[in-house]
């Protein structure tokens, strides 16, 4: 069993994850538009509170105990949910809410590259997260609902790896894909 979880080893890793998960979930189910009636207007109070406020103390609260990734993650996203749920119903042009989403994937994209020592679930988080972000900027830009609704499904995605992580954390399950030892089944040509 592997007990690298790539959730975080403390108690507000793990919270600031759940956090990020359920948010992502609320976020992407809206834009799929697979639960009637449903909208991601409808995750702001989610996202300003739980997303924004919550995550953000929790990224503070991971620089204080030394994690400069986990906190920078936090804060950052903190920053962008908060953001998001406080302009939600802002009268912005398309193209500059998709510039605000392009530049919060560029954000992810970081994530993703640094996540590199966190494991799969980490890099598949911010992995999903960027091309959910990515997706929703440029289907802003072309006013293509099928764009959203594709990064919709993405930002779900993430928010399920979120989840399972934290809840991976909590209830010491493993988060590592199986797998063969290094060097074995190699052979050397040479």
């Amino acid at each position: 069993m592997d007990n690298d979880v790539s959730a975080g080893s403390t108690s507000t890793a793990t919270l600031g994850h759940l956090a990020l998960g359920l948010t992502l979930l609320a976020f992407g189910i809206g834009h799929t538009g697979v639960v009637g009636g449903v909208t991601a207007a409808d995750a702001v109070s989610l996202a300003l509170y739980v997303g924004g406020i919550a995550l953000f103390v929790a990224g503070l609260l991971e620089f204080r105990a030394g994690s400069g990734f986990t906190g920078t993650a936090f804060v950052g996203l903190g920053a962008f949910w908060f953001t998001w749920g406080t302009g939600a119903d802002a009268h912005v042009s398309s193209h500059a809410a998709g510039l605000f989403l392009l530049l919060w994937a560029l954000f992810a994209l970081s994530l993703t590259l640094g996540a590199t020592g966190g494991g799969l679930l980490g890099r598949g988080t911010y992995g999903l997260l960027f091309l959910a972000l990515l997706l929703l900027g440029v289907g802003q830009f072309a006013d293509s609902g099928s764009l959203a609704k594709a990064g919709g499904w993405f930002a779900a995605a993430s928010g399920l790896a979120a989840w399972y992580g934290a809840t991976a954390a909590l209830a010491n399950w493993p988060t590592a894909l199986p797998g063969r030892a290094a060097g074995r089944g190699v052979t050397a040509t040479g």
